[in-house]
């Protein structure tokens, strides 16, 4: 790969003569004499390294670094200059400067330092695609679906992102609230900085007030060191609050100083912490309800619900089941090295008539299922679980045909499993001793 160099000098014979002794190491050269040149070719090339002369004819050359820097973030820029002070040497290296050298010194120093200049640029640069590759992937571009339920949460959760305003994310357990929460995330102001999940219906009272305010050491048994809280590790970025309802109430009032202050108190601590955190809450809870039944403190709802989006369950959401399904498929299809699928009529059709009361997240263990089972490209309805073929009146001879169905699902993926009933438990949604409760009526051994 040939890395690019851009000089910025108003004197046009030594910004030839420097852009020839740097070509010869293998660069590409861009010149440019003004500084308003330099920051055009700087947009529209992607220059890794910077030289500029102090004294331009429109700009200060220390003054420059910084719209450098904001143009090619990654970019590193050497200051060049005919009477080098140290006051000019700090404030360009507070601007960003790679280097502050003098003119004379250069013909020895200048090559050498440009390579330096090319490794930092080259890291900077691979920091930067990362990021934003993470934020490509957790942006709103990345939920799937065009129904006009889902458009228009999207479309408010993009107006909030930009801001700092806390979110109340209201729907059906695997409606995607998470998602949604990273993608405000990933589009606010705070996306190169933490983003911090945490579910409040996994931990007792005790463990989730150490798990969100740390402690201090010899706070209780166990308690051998200080320990940062999440809300600390999402300093400056964001922490999503799952499933908030499950908050005991008095750890409800120590967020809500949060909230209020930005401040909170270590377990077992007397001093007071600051940070400066975002708070994205998600519940499938009425929480207004609850709160009116003295179940949640209604002074920290109000706060939560600043901005409240609903987000629609995929039974709203019909047009959007196939779109899912083809992406699902294809996601699974990728991981076991199959070809991709193409699903029947039949496949398709069950697929729409079903009640999704699982949502996304349901349909992803669905279509993992399917993929692991399909012995062909065509994916036919028999590869559905049973309860996908029943009818919803409950015609006794359904039920009678669903039982060999079932049966037979379970063999199989017993099969795939070879043997693993844990997993195969996970992979049919039901749990371990169901399984060893239907292996048993069915006599499968």
């Amino acid at each position: 790969m040939q890395y690019t160099v851009l000089i910025i000098d108003d004197e046009k014979k030594i910004c030839s003569l420097l852009a020839r002794i740097i070509e010869l190491e293998g660069f590409k050269v861009f010149q440019a004499n003004t500084g308003k040149e330099g920051l055009k070719i700087l947009a529209a090339q992607d220059v890794y390294v910077v030289i500029s002369d102090v004294k331009l004819p429109d700009f200060n050359g220390v003054a420059l670094v910084k719209e450098i820097k904001k143009i090619k973030p990654h970019a590193e820029v050497i200051n060049l200059t005919a009477f080098g002070t140290i006051a000019d040497g700090v404030m360009a290296m507070r601007n960003g400067a790679f280097d502050y050298i003098t003119k004379g010194d250069d013909n020895d120093k200048i090559i050498p330092l440009v390579y330096k200049a090319l490794d930092k640029a080259k890291l900077q640069y691979r920091v930067t695609e990362l990021e934003n590759k993470v934020i490509k992937k957790y942006s709103f571009s990345s939920i799937l679906g065009q129904s006009k339920a889902l458009r228009a949460a999207v479309d408010l959760a993009q107006k909030v992102a930009v801001t700092d305003t806390t979110v109340l994310l209201l729907g059906e357990t695997g409606t995607g609230k998470e998602v949604f929460a990273q993608a405000i995330h990933y589009e606010s102001l705070r996306n190169t900085k933490p983003f911090v999940a945490i579910n409040c219906s996994g931990f007792n009272h005790e463990l989730l007030e150490s798990e969100l305010f740390g402690h201090k050491e010899g706070a209780f048994t166990g308690a051998t060191r200080d320990k940062k809280g999440l809300l600390e590790e999402a300093n400056e970025g964001t922490i999503f609050l799952d499933e908030i309802g499950e908050m005991n109430l008095d750890l409800q009032a120590k967020l809500l100083r949060v909230l209020e202050n930005q401040t909170f108190i270590k377990v077992g601590d007397t001093q007071t912490s600051k940070v400066n955190v975002r708070i994205i809450a998600a519940t499938n809870r009425d929480l207004k309800l609850e709160a009116e039944a003295g179940k949640f403190r209604l002074d920290l709802y109000y706060r939560l619900s600043v901005f409240s989006i609903e987000l629609p369950p995929l039974s709203q959401r019909k047009s959007d089941v196939l779109l899912l399904a083809r992406y699902y498929l294809k996601e699974f299809a990728m991981k076991v090295n199959k070809p991709d699928f193409q699903m029947s009529n039949g496949f398709e059709a069950l697929l729409l008539k079903h009640s999704w009361k699982g949502n996304i997240r349901e349909l992803k263990n669905v279509m993992e299922r399917v993929v692991i089972l399909a012995d062909s490209q065509e994916l036919n309805s028999a590869l559905l679980p049973y309860e996908f073929h029943v009818d919803t009146k409950g015609a006794e001879a359904d039920v009678l045909r669903m039982e060999t169905v079932e049966k037979q699902h379970i063999i199989k993926v017993l099969k795939h499993t070879q043997g693993n009933k844990t997993e195969t438990a996970r992979l049919l949604g039901i749990g371990l001793t169901t399984l060893y409760r239907k292996m048993e009526e069915y006599q499968i051994s």
